[in-house]
């Protein structure tokens, strides 16, 4: 069986899926959108356009939709593709919270519907990277990582200003960047979680949040987003007993692995005079100290994403993207919010 998509809400991602999906074996069947202008641009693509769900869902050549539309209207349009017996597939976030994706899987289960998450930031090389490093050993043992990811370009956009649609960066970015460290680290536990989420430009929605959060497999993981910190700072560090890695850019290839070399190893231990004044600790590595090696080259293919979904509806796979993996997200997300509100740590598994 093919997937044939019919795609609900053809805004930016709505057009990202027309134009990708085919690449990854999907034939786009339709797709409709409230705004006339944008149905008549669907035809011009050569996809049918609807100006309803109703009309999408009645069409029999469909049988999968993925949901493009504003994160509160999620849990709605899922329930009624379901209803419809359309497989689902929902852009991130899933759902506005945990008690919304479990109506949602329920309606899909009922349905005899497969139902899924986009997650499609689980084959972002920059993540790879730091995951290939954690799985194999390359730094030792990990101790602490960092997920930071920012912007100068200050403030969003279009119904992500508003809250009551679901917008936000929490919302937006912080699914993604959550969902990438449970990913990278599947069987860690969160002994306990810390956020601050803040409103720097805007009145409405959040815009800034610092998560840390402890693991029981004694990686501290720091999750940084902004909209507006105008020096960029480096995607992902990742600090070990026998190294450093440092992912500089959002793609991944840039950056490098920093060792111990033999020289800083038999240094004696020595004041150094600095314009901070003696230290001994914190003086500057002699040149030779610190080796230096390139980042393993890692391969990956988003397109994985939509042949799997085919695989599954054909009973020849399991989905990659599970949704406990979503719910456990959705979980966390909700302990960020709680422990903003209350300043408290969170206790969570």
């Amino acid at each position: 069986m093919d997937i044939r998509l019919g795609i609900i809400g053809f805004g930016g991602m709505g057009k990202h899926h027309a134009k990708h999906a085919p690449k990854g074996g999907v034939k786009v069947e339709a797709a409709c959108d409230i705004l006339p202008e944008r149905v008549e641009e669907a035809k011009q693509e050569g996809i049918k356009g609807y100006h309803s769900v109703q009309e999408l869902l009645a069409d029999p050549e469909v049988n999968t939709v993925i949901l493009t539309v504003p994160n509160h209207l999620h849990k709605e349009m899922a329930i009624k593709a379901a209803a419809a017996g359309k497989h689902v597939i929902t852009e991130k976030p899933a759902a506005l919270s945990v008690a919304e994706l479990d109506e949602m899987e329920e309606a899909c289960k009922k349905a005899g519907v497969c139902f899924t998450a986009h997650q499609n930031r689980r084959w972002d090389k920059d993540m790879l990277t730091i995951k290939h490093a954690y799985d194999h050993g390359t730094l030792g043992k990990i101790f602490t990582i960092e997920s930071k990811l920012h912007s100068g370009n200050g403030y969003m956009h279009e119904w992500h200003l508003y809250k009551k649609y679901g917008g936000g960066m929490m919302y937006d970015w912080g699914v993604h960047l959550i969902d990438q460290i449970l990913f990278m680290m599947p069987d860690a536990k969160i002994k306990s979680l810390y956020a601050d989420v803040k409103n720097v430009l805007h009145e409405e929605v959040d815009d800034y949040f610092k998560i840390i959060m402890k693991l029981d497999n004694g990686v501290t993981v720091h999750i940084e987003l902004s909209t507006y910190i105008l020096k960029y700072q480096p995607r992902w560090l990742a600090g070990g007993d026998k190294g450093t890695m440092i992912v500089e850019n959002l793609g991944g290839g840039k950056g490098a692995i920093y060792r111990t070399g033999k020289m800083l190893e038999k240094l004696p231990p020595q004041i150094t005079e600095t314009e901070a004044g003696p230290t001994r600790q914190f003086a500057p590595v002699p040149p030779g100290g610190i080796v230096e090696e390139a980042l393993p080259k890692i391969e990956s293919d988003v397109l994985e994403f939509y042949r799997n979904f085919k695989d599954v509806i054909n009973g020849q796979g399991e989905l990659l993207v599970k949704i406990p993996t979503v719910r456990r997200v959705l979980t966390v997300m909700e302990a960020v919010m709680r422990s903003a509100k209350t300043g408290e740590a969170i206790f969570l598994e």
